[in-house]
């Protein structure tokens, strides 16, 4: 499993604070996604200005901003202006990525999450939530989110979307993006299960870089979820007006959910260091058993060698009898590899019921 984080942007220094600094690369959105809805209607659609906006702040019912990609700077600008949101907070969504957070300001609440894509390796976004009375705006770094869920309870009135206010739709956003954590983990743990047994069978130099990866996609994944549970118990703790004493109920299982992903997290970790010294241990017994088997054989030819040298001496029986009498058998040379055969069975047989090839037969 790959990884491709991007790497921190930030404001030129000495520029005044709440500049918006355009994004080299960033994604220019085609349209501005708008959700107005109450317990009884429901409107969608995708407008082109910020304009087509101001009239739903002024009617009954919840407003839910969203815009994919980060590079048309007026547009942040105006929705910004429009909804009153404060300069600094508008300069952290440009400047991708924030370490996830809550601010609390007067009239509004800052939230930034990081949220995980795995179709090409592991991505993270960063998604800047907004939460007024009743409005909630949301940036996207680019189009496709894990959000989709939540748009069609609201298009078909499913859930308490509807029947809450804007509180309970931030929720829902910052509960889904927590939740897309989770597939990310059954993939990883699926991962780190085939590596650990390819360490501890087979550990070639590919099994190495497989374990280096896991390593540096939890690191990654690390860096987006401790922070991210620190603002879930602030949301959950901090005394925000806001936020109603129903919602943060909700809020405190999604507290819950990410300290579970952080325990899971570290488990994973855990795994993934011992693993480097099990791969280390493997290639060791790996190379203990090649040489084993090559001493067991240098074993078995040495009086194999010493057999073959003493009949290979220049001796000559008809000078005496007792030089090697062996060589005038008429079955000698058979007699011979009969003894050659049964020296290396009776040694196989001592090698076996020592332990030193396969089990002993103490340990059948």
């Amino acid at each position: 499993m790959g990884s491709a984080m991007r790497e921190k942007r930030y404001s030129l220094p000495g520029v005044p604070p709440g500049t918006l600094t355009p994004l080299a690369g960033a994604v220019v959105p085609k349209a501005i996604h708008l959700i107005h809805y109450t317990p009884e209607r429901f409107e969608e659609k995708d407008v082109a200005s910020v304009e087509e906006i101001a009239p739903y702040k002024s009617v009954p019912g919840v407003i839910w901003v969203n815009v994919d990609g980060l590079g048309d700077v007026e547009i942040i600008r105006q929705i910004g202006t429009l909804f009153g949101l404060h300069p600094l907070a508008m300069e952290d969504v440009l400047n991708v990525p924030q370490r996830p957070k809550v601010d609390n300001y007067e009239d509004h609440l800052f939230l930034v999450t990081r949220m995980l894509h795995l179709e090409k390796g592991l991505q993270a976004e960063q998604v800047s939530i907004f939460m007024g009375r009743n409005f909630v705006v949301t940036f996207q770094e680019a189009p496709g989110d894990c959000l989709d869920p939540i748009r069609d309870r609201i298009r078909k009135g499913a859930g308490l979307v509807r029947q809450q206010g804007a509180d309970y739709l931030m929720y829902a956003i910052f509960d889904a993006i927590v939740d897309n954590y989770f597939p990310f983990l059954e993939r990883l743990g699926e991962i780190v299960e085939e590596v650990e047994d390819e360490v501890a069978e087979k550990p070639v130099p590919r099994t190495l870089r497989h374990v280096q990866a896991i390593k540096r996609d939890l690191l990654n994944v690390r860096r987006c979820i401790w922070p991210l549970r620190d603002a879930a118990n602030a949301l959950v703790r901090d005394d925000i007006l806001l936020i109603k004493k129903s919602t943060r109920l909700y809020l405190r299982d999604c507290y819950q959910h990410t300290a579970y992903i952080l325990d899971v997290i570290e488990t994973y970790r855990e795994v993934t260091s011992s693993m480097m010294d099990v791969y280390v241990s493997s290639v060791s017994n790996r190379l203990n058993e090649v040489m084993k088997v090559l001493t067991v054989i240098a074993t078995i030819f040495m009086p194999l060698t010493f057999l073959a040298g003493v009949y290979g001496m220049n001796f000559h029986p008809e000078l005496s009898p007792y030089n090697m009498p062996e060589v005038t058998w008429r079955y000698g040379y058979p007699a011979f590899w009969a003894l050659i055969l049964a020296t290396v069975l009776v040694m196989l047989i001592l090698f076996r019921r020592k332990g030193w090839l396969g089990q002993s037969k103490d340990e059948e």
